[in-house]
């Protein structure tokens, strides 16, 4: 069995439509999956049907952005963790209204982050950025906006050569506080729904992760146990970016606590690697 749950659509930061995700996935034998979108729930009902419509098993998935903090490292400084929901309805009031709200944060977000930029534009002498570029991030994605997208925009005006550079020498530095989504609410949330909640790449070196406060696996499961046991029901185990040691790391950590234990890509197409990651086949018998 090919699994993978953790894929990203045009809805958030992908570049592929639901229809296409689920045709490569088709393409690709991937027997059991999930689109789990950055705080975006949209195509979740198309993709039910039409996962089921191909044959393929299909858990509905979102990915969570919270904000978290550990009196015991950086001072209790807050970080920015990433969860993902699985297996919720998603036609539930409560997460699809906080869901909107948040989205709603996003835009106003982006319009600060593009004042931030057009600040840094005129230190240098270029060009600012008006309500129309703005506008046209905006159509240019199917759903929640994020700097990503900004990211894309400026490497489109010929700003920047890549996303990369954008982050590197604009975003980082012009950066607006997420929405402040903490664990207790996320939980409630998907739980409250009827989902599932699991901690994504815990140990990721070059994303949302624990690596914020220790690059030591022994003290980021510390940190899960004192701080986040009650409220997750999983850990991703396997994911594109991690080693054989962490790997095995937390899948002994969720044994050990009785945790379902999750894989996946985290595919955003470019390029595309979803199903490339090997996840168990016993993974797929947690969701029943």
């Amino acid at each position: 069995m090919k699994i993978d749950l953790h894929i990203h659509s045009k809805a958030s930061d992908g570049k592929l439509s639901v229809a296409e995700i689920l045709q490569e996935a088709e393409n690709r034998r991937i027997n059991f999956l999930s689109i789990s979108d950055h705080d975006s729930i949209n195509c979740q009902a198309q993709a039910v049907l039409e996962a089921n419509q191909r044959g393929i098993r299909y858990i509905t998935g979102v990915e969570l952005n919270v904000t978290f903090s550990d009196p015991n490292y950086q001072k209790g400084k807050a970080i920015a963790l990433d969860f993902l929901g699985y297996q919720f309805d998603p036609h539930n009031k409560a997460l699809s209204n906080k869901l909107e709200t948040i989205a709603k944060y996003r835009m106003e977000r982006a319009a600060k982050i593009l004042d931030n930029l057009n600040a840094e534009f005129q230190k240098e002498n270029m060009p600012t950025l008006t309500k129309e570029d703005l506008k046209q991030i905006e159509e240019s994605i199917d759903g929640t906006l994020g700097r990503p997208h900004i990211a894309d925009y400026l490497v489109k005006k010929g700003i920047v050569a890549s996303r990369q550079e954008a982050f590197d020498n604009y975003l980082v530095k012009c950066d607006v506080p997420k929405y402040p989504l903490f664990l207790e609410e996320a939980t409630k949330l998907v739980r409250d729904a009827g989902g599932k909640l699991v901690l994504a790449h815990p140990n990721d070196p070059h994303g949302t992760s624990l690596t914020s406060l220790s690059k030591a696996l022994p003290e980021q499961t510390q940190i899960i146990t004192a701080k986040m046991l009650p409220y997750i029901d999983g850990v991703e185990c396997w994911h594109s970016r991690n080693t054989p040691e962490t790997t095995s790391h937390y899948l002994a950590f969720v044994k050990e606590h009785r945790l379902i234990a999750t894989g996946g890509s985290d595919c955003h197409q470019k390029p595309i690697i979803m199903g490339t990651v090997e996840t168990p086949t016993f993974v797929a018998d947690q969701f029943q």
